[in-house]
């Protein structure tokens, strides 16, 4: 499968299943992109909130649920595709089935924890 693609990687089974929350995520070090599949259960979602200050690219794996954002809601189906703006508000319902969702954006910048200014 990646012999057809020179330089592609094999990263994961985005199918395991885990608790509620991201049961699989992009992991190599050097990269320039964050994926994660979230997976909610039944009756389950993620509240409304303000997104990151990045472009968000969500594809429905599997299950069905209802994606909020200002305009109104848009029902989730398998094979799915959206595009949520930089700090769009949005929320997640799952449906009977439960929702997973992959979740494709540029990586995050990480916070420079415990880094003080130098004393003058």
């Amino acid at each position: 499968m990646s012999e057809d693609l020179p330089g592609a990687r094999i990263v994961g089974d985005s199918g395991a299943d885990g608790g509620p929350g991201a049961v699989w995520n992009l992991a190599p070090a050097e990269r320039s992109l964050d994926a994660n599949v979230i997976w909610l259960p039944a009756g389950d979602g993620i509240d409304l909130h303000e997104g990151p200050d990045l472009d968000v690219l969500i594809h429905v794996l599997a299950g069905s649920g209802t994606l909020t954002i200002d305009d109104g809601d848009i029902a989730l189906a398998p094979g799915m595709l959206a595009w949520l703006p930089p700090r769009s508000r949005r929320a997640f319902a799952a449906g009977p089935d439960g929702l997973r969702y992959l979740t494709v954006h540029q990586r995050k910048s990480r916070p420079a924890f415990g880094l003080r200014a130098p004393s003058a």
